[in-house]
């Protein structure tokens, strides 16, 4: 039978009943084809089958962004294609996405904050359409292997690997700008960390009491002067506070629970973290991971709801080279690991 797929083609889908009628028929076919989750490929102009949403999250992008134009045999939704003949069927991750794990990231962050809404209502996600935009452009015109977006991570991995300035990383943006004219880059270091920001990888500034007594923060975060000491939170001149207001000391807080999350976003990362239970040692004389070691296995016997699944995750704290605002002589602070 002959599935009608004319209304994929209207424009004003708003009032449109036809389009109304052919996305709830497109969905009712796609219901079977859901995973265990409930979740399926979104064939939007936006998502272009490479995430997956649950049906409901399908109807609003569907509605909102459009369908994707070039998916013509619906094989991710339970139209059955003759193999033979399905070589024109667009594939995920492919063009500029090949090889681009940052698709995987973005699922797994709106598939933890999309909040579905009615038909044609404005969702949650669209914060994240600047990040879909850098990911769904080329780095270059011709350049299939990178993303935008994808460039931009790894270019801010660089930065703080070798610890590069801010400066330094405007001045970096500038000449690749100049130098190859149609790449699509940021241009400067604060709209890249925007965008990271999108992507659970900022942080929040609190400012601190130049004595170390307390933090501005919560009850505190209004206040002008330390609850302890009573020294001004600001920088002073002369006895007066300078034109624009510069605390003493900011801590930057770095959220852990977001960070934890990236780690299983992607499936490389997903198994690395999960290597404890993998990779643990058969041989009790031989310790190559602390998951061998007597202090482990004791946890483990204490807290076994939490041993058991195999995402448990044990923090490790260790301040070898942590020297805060700069206080100690020696740049090296050994501390031990817990």
């Amino acid at each position: 039978m002959t599935i009608d797929k004319s209304w994929t083609q209207i424009r004003k889908r708003s009032n449109s009943a036809m389009f109304w009628q052919g996305l709830q028929s497109f969905l009712q076919m796609a219901k079977p084809h859901v995973n265990d989750q409930g979740f399926n490929r979104c064939p939007c102009n936006r998502c272009i089958n490479n995430v997956k949403h649950q049906l409901e999250v399908l109807e609003t992008h569907i509605h909102r962004f459009g369908f994707m134009s070039d998916y013509n045999e619906w094989i991710y939704h339970g139209e059955n294609v003759n193999a033979a003949g399905s070589s024109n069927v667009p594939q995920p991750n492919s063009g500029v996405h090949d090889r681009d794990e940052i698709f995987e990231v973005l699922e797994d962050i709106i598939s933890n904050d999309a909040e579905v809404d009615q038909l044609g209502a404005q969702s949650s996600n669209v914060q994240y359409d600047d990040l879909f935009t850098a990911l769904n452009s080329e780095l270059y015109p011709g350049v299939s292997s990178f993303s935008s977006l994808n460039f931009l991570v790894k270019l801010m991995h660089l930065k703080v690997m070798n610890k590069w300035t801010n400066k330094s990383f405007d001045e970096l943006l500038k000449l690749l700008k100049l130098a190859f004219p149609k790449m699509d880059l940021v241009d400067s270091h604060y709209e890249e960390k925007t965008l990271m920001m999108k992507m659970g990888l900022g942080y929040q500034s609190i400012h601190v009491c130049k004595n170390d007594c307390a933090l501005f923060w919560n009850e505190n975060s209004t206040l002008e002067t330390c609850p302890v000491c009573s020294e001004s939170r600001w920088k002073m001149q002369a006895g007066r506070r300078t034109g624009k207001n510069v605390p003493h000391k900011v801590l930057r807080y770095f959220p852990l629970a977001p960070r934890l999350k990236r780690l299983f976003a992607t499936s490389k990362t997903a198994k690395l973290i999960q290597w404890h239970r993998a990779g643990k040692s058969t041989d009790d004389n031989v310790m190559r991971h602390p998951v061998d070691g007597r202090a482990w296995k004791d946890f483990d016997r204490k807290h076994p709801l939490f041993a058991d699944d195999v995402r448990n995750v044990r923090l490790g704290l260790a301040a070898d080279g942590f020297n805060p605002f700069n206080n100690m002589r020696s740049r090296t602070v050994c501390g031990r690991s817990c």
